[in-house]
């Protein structure tokens, strides 16, 4: 998917989660961009997996069986993985949602709602993720396609 068009299509979806959990929307989409190739990936597609969720056990809804690459006994190795399947980009955003909202390592990136770029430094120094670079590549998503925009929650007249 080219990213004008990945963003088009779950931004709604970043947007209504925002209003339920104060992630900011922003985030959402950078992370989902960065996890996903814009969409593109195996998982994203035939799963609507957009940050790569495993079904672990306690995972009760459907599942989608894909290969992955893992570092076992001191060496790569390509094995099979069930991952978490959605039905919509909704249903996995809110997903990631309540894993980020049910967590007490993620409780300080709430301090930070107001402003996507530290609430995303905040999730990484969390240990979301292990690439020391992960936030920076988050940021920078965010700058290049303006994504703070879809920050701004519409108050009704």
């Amino acid at each position: 998917m080219k990213p004008d068009d990945f963003i088009a299509a779950i931004a709604p979806a970043a947007r209504q989660s925002m209003q339920k959990t104060r992630i900011p929307a922003s985030f959402v989409i950078a992370e989902g961009a960065l996890e996903s190739a814009w969409g593109a990936s195996q998982l994203a597609e035939r799963g609507m997996n957009l940050f790569g969720v495993k079904a672990d056990p306690s995972w009760k809804g459907p599942t989608i069986e894909m290969r992955t690459r893992e570092y076992l006994h001191g060496a790569w190795e390509i094995v099979p993985a069930p991952w978490r399947q959605y039905s919509n980009w909704l249903e996995c955003i809110d997903d990631h949602a309540k894993f980020l909202l049910q967590n007490p390592r993620y409780e300080d990136a709430f301090q930070h709602i107001a402003n996507s770029e530290d609430f995303t430094r905040a999730v990484a120094a969390a240990g979301y993720a292990t690439d020391p670079l992960y936030a920076g590549k988050i940021i920078s998503i965010i700058r290049s396609h303006e994504l703070q925009q879809y920050d701004h929650v519409e108050v009704p007249a």
